[in-house]
């Protein structure tokens, strides 16, 4: 590789003053380890406590929703998401095929079909234009429910996904929603703390999904969250992952299939204390990404991936779009190589093996992507802490 990766390599390590640079850990500090330790003092670690009451109803006001249902990941969130929004078995559920592999997997856990549809270059989620173009090719109504003609099948839901945290062009895609009757569930994994027109990704569709992996901007260890303005959706949300459990002092009974999804309260503990240093975390991110900006402005057929129109993202992963000449294996291979953690893009979901026979639209942007996007490492600077 030429002298100007060796340069990025060099500064990525001087602004984080290590020899070997991750692509995101964990912050924390001594007010995680208070409530972690309050949990474990009192006893209360497991599925029960105040600390998961309280992350939920703090999570609820940071977002801007009426209820949070916390669980134990991501991908749990986004299956009953799915499930209490009335997707069911053989349902086709619209999504991007450059995603990770939660988004397929969780559809797939309701017998439901993976229906895959391209990306824009703008936002790296779903492209509105592109769907409704799709749709308009592929779909009939029949009893004001739109199915594909190919397949016989009732297309249900679209799952967009706010990738890296910037999110999606969601006034295109809620338009199409609308227009062929389709309901909105978004993927806001990777999103928390990341604006569309001033509001909170997870707040546009009729249930959302967020998780707090050890990798996100903040972390519960493990878990997620199922967010709603809708009363009737959260409480379901909540009774399927408590194993569908009637509250009862001492009997057990279940009146359905349910889920053991709580997320344990120690684990929520640690999550009260990360969301308060939200607004700390974003501030470190907005500088680094200035700094990341003066960095790949030195370096010939790279872009740095930036906020899209309308929008204020997160920042949670840092994203290079190789451009040119530039060959993806070549510069994961020599920055990890030097001391700089580097990650490709996710495998698009229709060249998996499982996701081979799904349904899908042309995919020409996302197959051009995968072969030129990596990221770098995107922990907060703490000098901004």
């Amino acid at each position: 590789m030429n002298q100007q990766w060796m340069q990025l390599a060099n500064d990525i390590k001087a602004l984080y003053g290590k020899d070997f640079v991750p692509l995101h850990e964990p912050t924390f500090d001594e007010k995680e380890i208070e409530y972690v330790t309050d949990c474990i003092k009192t006893g209360w670690v497991s599925s029960v406590g105040e600390y998961v009451t309280r992350f939920e109803q703090e999570l609820a006001k940071f977002v801007g929703v009426k209820r949070a249902v916390a669980v134990v990941n991501g991908t749990a969130a986004l299956h009953i998401a799915l499930k209490v929004a009335g997707v069911e078995a053989n349902d086709e559920v619209i999504m991007p095929s450059l995603t990770f592999i939660a988004t397929a997997n969780a559809v797939s856990y309701l017998g439901a079909i993976p229906h895959f549809v391209d990306v824009s270059y703008d936002t790296l989620g779903v492209d509105p234009t592109k769907l409704e173009q799709y749709l308009k090719s592929i779909g009939a109504f029949r009893n004001n429910q739109l199915f594909n003609k190919n397949t016989g099948r009732r297309i249900r839901a679209v799952v967009p996904m706010h990738t890296f945290g910037h999110p999606v062009d969601l006034d295109g895609i809620i338009e199409v929603c609308d227009k062929f009757n389709l309901i909105l569930v978004e993927d806001a994994a990777e999103s928390l703390g990341s604006y569309y027109k001033g509001k909170h990704t997870g707040t546009f569709g009729k249930i959302s999904a967020i998780s707090f992996n050890g990798n996100k901007i903040i972390t519960t260890g493990g878990g997620g969250a199922i967010v709603t303005d809708d009363d009737s959706l959260a409480d379901y949300a909540k009774h399927l992952t408590t194993t569908a459990k009637i509250p009862h002092r001492w009997a057990y009974e279940h009146d359905e299939i349910g889920y053991n999804y709580r997320m344990p309260n120690i684990n929520a503990a640690l999550g009260c204390g990360q969301l308060e240093k939200m607004p700390h975390f974003i501030k470190q991110k907005k500088v680094l990404t200035e700094k990341y900006i003066q960095l790949i402005s030195k370096v010939k057929g790279v872009k740095l991936i930036v906020e899209p129109v309308n929008s204020t993202s997160n920042y949670w992963l840092q994203t290079l779009i190789l451009e040119g000449n530039c060959d993806k294996n070549e510069v994961l291979e020599f920055l990890n190589k030097h001391g700089v953690m580097s990650r490709p893009i996710w495998t698009p979901m229709h060249l998996l093996k499982m996701y081979q026979h799904c349904p899908k639209s042309d995919l020409s942007n996302t197959e051009h992507l995968e072969q030129r996007i990596i990221n770098i490492p995107s922990t907060p600077l703490k000098e901004v802490y």
